[in-house]
Protein backbone atom coordinates (compact mmCIF):
# COMPACT_ATOMS: atom_id res chain seq x y z
CA UNK A 1 0.00 0.00 0.00
CA UNK A 2 3.00 2.29 0.17
CA UNK A 3 3.97 4.60 -2.66
CA UNK A 4 7.59 5.62 -3.19
CA UNK A 5 8.42 9.18 -2.14
CA UNK A 6 11.22 11.00 -3.95
CA UNK A 7 12.23 13.09 -0.93
CA UNK A 8 11.61 11.04 2.21
CA UNK A 9 12.28 7.43 3.19
CA UNK A 10 9.44 4.93 3.44
CA UNK A 11 6.96 6.32 0.95
CA UNK A 12 3.43 7.00 2.11
CA UNK A 13 0.52 5.37 3.94
CA UNK A 14 -3.22 6.15 4.01
CA UNK A 15 -5.01 7.45 7.07
CA UNK A 16 -8.52 6.76 5.86
CA UNK A 17 -8.95 8.93 2.77
CA UNK A 18 -5.85 10.96 3.63
CA UNK A 19 -2.32 10.11 2.52
CA UNK A 20 0.71 10.94 4.68
CA UNK A 21 4.43 10.41 4.43
CA UNK A 22 5.57 7.51 6.58
CA UNK A 23 8.35 9.75 7.86
CA UNK A 24 6.55 12.45 9.83
CA UNK A 25 7.36 14.91 12.57
CA UNK A 26 6.35 14.93 16.23
CA UNK A 27 6.01 18.46 17.61
CA UNK A 28 6.16 17.58 21.32
CA UNK A 29 9.76 18.78 21.79
CA UNK A 30 8.95 22.28 20.56
CA UNK A 31 7.57 23.19 23.99
CA UNK A 32 9.81 24.12 26.90
CA UNK A 33 11.58 21.70 29.30
CA UNK A 34 9.33 18.86 30.45
CA UNK A 35 6.93 19.81 27.62
CA UNK A 36 5.92 22.80 29.72
CA UNK A 37 5.97 26.46 28.78
CA UNK A 38 7.20 28.19 25.65
CA UNK A 39 10.29 27.15 23.69
CA UNK A 40 13.62 28.67 24.68
CA UNK A 41 14.04 29.87 21.09
CA UNK A 42 10.72 30.62 19.39
CA UNK A 43 12.29 31.46 16.03
CA UNK A 44 14.16 28.15 16.02
CA UNK A 45 10.95 26.26 16.78
CA UNK A 46 9.15 27.97 13.92
CA UNK A 47 12.09 27.18 11.62
CA UNK A 48 11.87 23.46 12.45
CA UNK A 49 8.18 23.34 11.51
CA UNK A 50 8.78 25.17 8.25
CA UNK A 51 11.71 22.92 7.42
CA UNK A 52 9.58 19.82 8.06
CA UNK A 53 7.12 20.97 5.42
CA UNK A 54 9.93 22.02 3.07
CA UNK A 55 11.35 18.49 3.31
CA UNK A 56 8.02 17.11 2.10
CA UNK A 57 6.68 15.85 5.44
CA UNK A 58 2.88 15.70 5.36
CA UNK A 59 2.22 14.19 8.81
CA UNK A 60 2.67 16.39 11.89
CA UNK A 61 1.77 14.95 15.29
CA UNK A 62 0.78 17.27 18.14
CA UNK A 63 -1.52 17.79 21.14
CA UNK A 64 -2.90 20.91 22.74
CA UNK A 65 -1.61 19.57 26.07
CA UNK A 66 1.97 20.13 24.86
CA UNK A 67 3.05 23.32 26.58
CA UNK A 68 0.14 23.33 27.24
CA UNK A 69 -1.08 25.16 24.12
CA UNK A 70 2.29 26.47 22.97
CA UNK A 71 3.00 23.73 20.42
CA UNK A 72 -0.31 24.15 18.60
CA UNK A 73 0.13 27.91 18.61
CA UNK A 74 3.57 27.49 17.05
CA UNK A 75 2.18 25.19 14.36
CA UNK A 76 -0.44 27.75 13.44
CA UNK A 77 2.04 30.63 13.41
CA UNK A 78 4.55 28.72 11.28
CA UNK A 79 2.29 26.94 8.82
CA UNK A 80 -1.18 28.49 8.61
CA UNK A 81 -2.77 28.63 6.06
CA UNK A 82 -1.82 24.98 5.72
CA UNK A 83 -0.43 23.62 2.48
CA UNK A 84 -2.68 21.21 0.58
CA UNK A 85 -1.87 17.65 1.58
CA UNK A 86 -0.43 18.57 4.99
CA UNK A 87 -2.22 16.67 7.76
CA UNK A 88 -2.08 17.43 11.47
CA UNK A 89 -2.82 14.59 13.88
CA UNK A 90 -3.64 15.57 17.45
CA UNK A 91 -4.66 13.77 20.61
CA UNK A 92 -6.98 14.34 23.54
CA UNK A 93 -7.57 12.57 26.82
CA UNK A 94 -4.94 14.11 29.09
CA UNK A 95 -4.17 17.56 30.37
CA UNK A 96 -1.31 19.09 32.39
CA UNK A 97 -1.02 20.03 36.03
CA UNK A 98 1.24 22.57 37.72
CA UNK A 99 3.77 19.86 38.58
CA UNK A 100 4.11 18.85 34.93
CA UNK A 101 2.02 15.70 35.30
CA UNK A 102 -0.43 14.29 32.77
CA UNK A 103 -3.73 13.74 34.62
CA UNK A 104 -6.47 12.12 32.53
CA UNK A 105 -9.16 14.32 31.00
CA UNK A 106 -11.58 11.87 29.45
CA UNK A 107 -14.96 12.95 30.71
CA UNK A 108 -17.30 13.88 27.83
CA UNK A 109 -17.17 17.62 28.46
CA UNK A 110 -13.39 17.54 28.90
CA UNK A 111 -13.03 15.85 25.52
CA UNK A 112 -15.42 18.27 23.84
CA UNK A 113 -13.45 21.19 25.27
CA UNK A 114 -10.15 19.67 24.17
CA UNK A 115 -11.39 19.24 20.60
CA UNK A 116 -12.63 22.84 20.51
CA UNK A 117 -9.31 24.11 21.87
CA UNK A 118 -7.34 22.12 19.27
CA UNK A 119 -9.53 23.55 16.51
CA UNK A 120 -9.18 27.10 17.80
CA UNK A 121 -5.43 27.08 18.34
CA UNK A 122 -4.65 25.27 15.09
CA UNK A 123 -7.03 27.50 13.14
CA UNK A 124 -9.05 24.63 11.70
CA UNK A 125 -12.74 23.88 11.16
CA UNK A 126 -12.15 20.11 11.16
CA UNK A 127 -9.34 18.09 12.73
CA UNK A 128 -7.87 15.53 10.31
CA UNK A 129 -7.22 12.86 12.94
CA UNK A 130 -7.82 12.83 16.69
CA UNK A 131 -6.29 10.12 18.87
CA UNK A 132 -7.91 9.25 22.17
CA UNK A 133 -5.10 8.92 24.71
CA UNK A 134 -5.70 6.31 27.39
CA UNK A 135 -3.57 4.86 30.17
CA UNK A 136 -1.17 7.08 32.08
CA UNK A 137 2.44 8.24 32.00
CA UNK A 138 3.60 4.75 33.01
CA UNK A 139 1.87 2.97 30.14
CA UNK A 140 -1.39 1.31 29.22
CA UNK A 141 -4.17 0.67 31.72
CA UNK A 142 -6.86 -1.93 31.05
CA UNK A 143 -10.48 -0.80 30.99
CA UNK A 144 -13.30 0.17 28.68
CA UNK A 145 -12.91 3.19 26.40
CA UNK A 146 -16.53 3.12 25.25
CA UNK A 147 -17.78 6.34 26.86
CA UNK A 148 -14.74 8.44 25.94
CA UNK A 149 -14.43 7.05 22.43
CA UNK A 150 -18.17 7.44 21.91
CA UNK A 151 -17.84 11.15 22.70
CA UNK A 152 -15.27 11.51 19.90
CA UNK A 153 -17.53 9.56 17.53
CA UNK A 154 -20.28 12.07 18.32
CA UNK A 155 -17.93 14.96 17.50
CA UNK A 156 -16.93 13.17 14.29
CA UNK A 157 -20.58 12.98 13.27
CA UNK A 158 -20.84 16.73 13.90
CA UNK A 159 -18.05 17.29 11.37
CA UNK A 160 -15.42 18.44 13.88
CA UNK A 161 -13.22 15.36 13.39
CA UNK A 162 -12.47 13.56 10.15
CA UNK A 163 -10.81 10.37 11.39
CA UNK A 164 -10.23 8.70 14.77
CA UNK A 165 -7.34 6.87 16.37
CA UNK A 166 -6.29 5.60 19.79
CA UNK A 167 -3.08 6.01 21.78
CA UNK A 168 -1.39 4.26 24.72
CA UNK A 169 -3.82 1.36 24.45
CA UNK A 170 -4.00 -2.39 24.90
CA UNK A 171 -4.91 -4.74 22.06
CA UNK A 172 -8.28 -5.27 23.77
CA UNK A 173 -8.96 -1.53 23.75
CA UNK A 174 -8.06 -1.37 20.05
CA UNK A 175 -10.59 -4.09 19.38
CA UNK A 176 -13.22 -2.32 21.47
CA UNK A 177 -12.65 0.97 19.63
CA UNK A 178 -12.95 -0.76 16.26
CA UNK A 179 -16.25 -2.32 17.37
CA UNK A 180 -17.62 1.19 17.94
CA UNK A 181 -16.26 3.07 14.91
CA UNK A 182 -13.45 2.79 12.34
CA UNK A 183 -9.97 3.90 13.40
CA UNK A 184 -7.11 4.89 11.10
CA UNK A 185 -4.16 4.66 13.52
CA UNK A 186 -2.83 3.33 16.81
CA UNK A 187 -0.08 5.25 18.62
CA UNK A 188 1.78 3.17 21.21
CA UNK A 189 5.15 2.67 22.87
CA UNK A 190 7.21 0.43 20.57
CA UNK A 191 10.86 0.19 19.55
CA UNK A 192 13.71 -2.26 19.12
CA UNK A 193 13.77 -3.05 22.84
CA UNK A 194 10.03 -2.97 23.55
CA UNK A 195 8.18 -5.19 21.09
CA UNK A 196 5.07 -6.21 22.99
CA UNK A 197 2.91 -4.96 20.09
CA UNK A 198 4.48 -7.15 17.40
CA UNK A 199 1.31 -9.19 16.90
CA UNK A 200 -0.89 -6.08 16.98
CA UNK A 201 1.25 -4.32 14.34
CA UNK A 202 0.90 -7.25 11.96
CA UNK A 203 -2.85 -7.45 12.55
CA UNK A 204 -3.30 -3.73 11.90
CA UNK A 205 -1.17 -3.90 8.75
CA UNK A 206 -3.55 -6.49 7.37
CA UNK A 207 -6.45 -4.13 8.06
CA UNK A 208 -4.77 -1.09 6.49
CA UNK A 209 -4.47 0.70 9.86
CA UNK A 210 -1.36 2.71 10.68
CA UNK A 211 0.79 2.04 13.73
CA UNK A 212 2.69 5.04 15.10
CA UNK A 213 5.41 4.18 17.64
CA UNK A 214 6.58 6.74 20.15
CA UNK A 215 9.92 6.82 22.01
CA UNK A 216 12.00 5.04 19.34
CA UNK A 217 14.90 4.89 21.84
CA UNK A 218 12.90 4.80 25.07
CA UNK A 219 13.48 2.28 27.84
CA UNK A 220 16.67 0.66 26.55
CA UNK A 221 18.92 -1.11 29.05
CA UNK A 222 22.65 -0.29 28.94
CA UNK A 223 23.28 -3.65 27.23
CA UNK A 224 20.63 -2.98 24.60
CA UNK A 225 21.98 0.51 24.00
CA UNK A 226 25.46 -0.93 23.58
CA UNK A 227 24.21 -3.45 21.00
CA UNK A 228 22.48 -0.67 19.04
CA UNK A 229 25.60 1.52 19.20
CA UNK A 230 27.68 -1.36 17.84
CA UNK A 231 25.48 -1.63 14.75
CA UNK A 232 25.37 2.16 14.35
CA UNK A 233 29.17 2.36 14.50
CA UNK A 234 29.48 -0.34 11.85
CA UNK A 235 27.15 1.66 9.60
CA UNK A 236 28.78 5.03 10.41
CA UNK A 237 25.39 6.26 11.60
CA UNK A 238 23.76 7.43 14.82
CA UNK A 239 21.78 5.07 17.06
CA UNK A 240 18.64 7.14 16.45
CA UNK A 241 18.80 6.87 12.68
CA UNK A 242 19.46 3.12 12.88
CA UNK A 243 16.43 2.71 15.17
CA UNK A 244 14.27 4.74 12.78
CA UNK A 245 15.50 2.78 9.75
CA UNK A 246 14.67 -0.49 11.52
CA UNK A 247 11.15 0.72 12.31
CA UNK A 248 10.52 1.59 8.66
CA UNK A 249 11.67 -1.90 7.69
CA UNK A 250 9.64 -3.58 10.44
CA UNK A 251 6.24 -3.13 8.76
CA UNK A 252 4.85 -0.94 5.95
CA UNK A 253 2.10 0.45 8.21
CA UNK A 254 4.56 1.95 10.72
CA UNK A 255 4.65 5.76 10.62
CA UNK A 256 7.51 7.65 12.25
CA UNK A 257 7.08 10.87 14.23
CA UNK A 258 10.54 11.60 15.68
CA UNK A 259 10.67 14.92 17.47
CA UNK A 260 13.40 17.52 17.60
CA UNK A 261 13.81 21.24 18.17
CA UNK A 262 16.78 21.45 15.77
CA UNK A 263 16.64 21.91 11.99
CA UNK A 264 19.97 20.07 11.62
CA UNK A 265 18.70 17.13 13.68
CA UNK A 266 15.47 17.02 11.70
CA UNK A 267 17.43 16.77 8.45
CA UNK A 268 19.69 14.10 9.95
CA UNK A 269 16.70 12.01 11.00
CA UNK A 270 14.97 12.41 7.64
CA UNK A 271 18.08 11.25 5.78
CA UNK A 272 19.13 8.60 8.26
CA UNK A 273 15.76 6.88 8.38
CA UNK A 274 16.45 5.75 4.83
CA UNK A 275 19.66 4.00 5.91
CA UNK A 276 19.98 0.65 4.07
CA UNK A 277 20.14 -2.25 6.50
CA UNK A 278 21.70 -5.58 5.53
CA UNK A 279 20.41 -8.96 6.67
CA UNK A 280 23.27 -9.04 9.18
CA UNK A 281 22.22 -5.62 10.52
CA UNK A 282 18.60 -6.72 10.83
CA UNK A 283 19.57 -9.95 12.60
CA UNK A 284 21.74 -8.09 15.10
CA UNK A 285 19.04 -5.48 15.72
CA UNK A 286 16.29 -8.06 16.15
CA UNK A 287 18.29 -9.67 18.95
CA UNK A 288 18.01 -6.46 20.98
CA UNK A 289 14.35 -7.18 21.68
CA UNK A 290 14.90 -10.85 22.62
Amino acid sequence: MTTPSPSLPGGTWPLGDLTVTRFGYGAMQLAGPGVMGPPADRDAALAVLREAVALGITHIDTADAYGPHFTNELIREALHPYRDGLHIVTKVGATRDEEGGWPPAREPEELRRAVRENLDRLGLDTLDVVNLRLGDARGTVAGSLAEAFGTLVELQRQGLIRHLGVSNVTAEQVAEARSIAPIVCVQNMYNLAHREDDELIDELAGQGIAYVPFFPLGGFTPLQSSALTTVATRLNATPMTVALAWLLRRSPNILLIPGTSSVAHLRENATGAGLPLTERDLADLDEIGC
